[in-house]
């Protein structure tokens, strides 16, 4: 289903009431979605079985971040909730990573898949300066990236979160079969926002990402249905598009 379905939006909402009038009113049924922080943990359980009834694909994403065993754990409790992706940083490290798929194929109920094991690189808000300055790390990003998503792969995870900057590289360091999910996607001419690495659709295709997340570039517009479809439409065929 995943394959057929690149486009992830990004239900960054305080409320499930929110969330859910927000795709009610725009039409936008049975799209994949991503729950993340901010509404997973306000509303719990409750927004993914509400998502669930209306047959929404959906990524969970809480990038997850502690010792193996907590994260283990924590992975064969949210496995029970009929999600198709969920996320760890990787730099948890291998151990951790490899305790998280462990836990989703402990949680995973009899009759269901079990939901892709995603890691999470770079945030997409990360800059080269910030790696050196605040977090010491001396390497280029693109060598810190391959090298967490070498490392994922090592570790039995499904595929990685990263910029569309490194789709390519991953996919020719760990195959193309390992899953890429890019975030900080915009069309031509929106603003940045608080991202530092950002794409377009087209790009993001083009360097091979598997899907992509969209947020505020959809959730913002005068015409979410609309700015939706623009997305969707420069993705499949390469169109350059604004919301003009």
């Amino acid at each position: 289903m995943l394959d057929s379905q690149p486009l992830f939006l990004a239900l960054d909402f305080q409320s499930a009431e929110e969330a859910l009038t927000f795709l009610d009113t725009h039409q936008l049924h049975h799209i994949p979605v991503k729950v993340g922080m901010e509404l997973f943990y306000r509303e719990g359980s409750s927004i993914i079985e509400a998502l669930n009834e209306r047959e929404h694909p959906i990524f969970l994403d809480l990038k997850l971040h502690d010792i193996p065993n907590t994260v283990k754990q924590a992975m064969k409790s949210l496995a029970s909730l009929n999600i198709d992706v969920i996320n760890v940083h990787a730099s948890g490290g291998k151990n951790m990573m490899e305790a998280a798929q462990e836990g989703l194929h402990e949680g995973t109920k009899a009759g269901q898949d079990k939901p892709l094991l995603l890691a999470v690189t770079q945030l997409t808000s990360s800059s080269e300066e910030m790696l050196h300055n605040e977090l010491l790390i001396p390497h280029q990003i693109e060598k810190v990236v391959t090298h967490y998503a070498q490392m994922a792969k090592e570790a039995n995870v499904d595929g990685v979160v990263c910029s569309v900057a490194e789709a390519s590289i991953i996919a020719e360091v760990c195959g193309d079969s390992f899953y890429r999910l890019t975030p900080g996607i915009r069309l031509k001419d929106q603003p940045h926002q608080d991202q530092v690495r950002i794409a377009t659709p087209e790009k993001a295709r083009k360097a091979g990402a598997s899907a992509i997340v969209v947020g505020r570039g959809v959730t913002t517009s005068e015409s979410p249905q609309k700015a939706y479809q623009q997305y969707m439409k420069e993705w499949k065929h390469g169109h350059k598009t604004t919301l003009s």
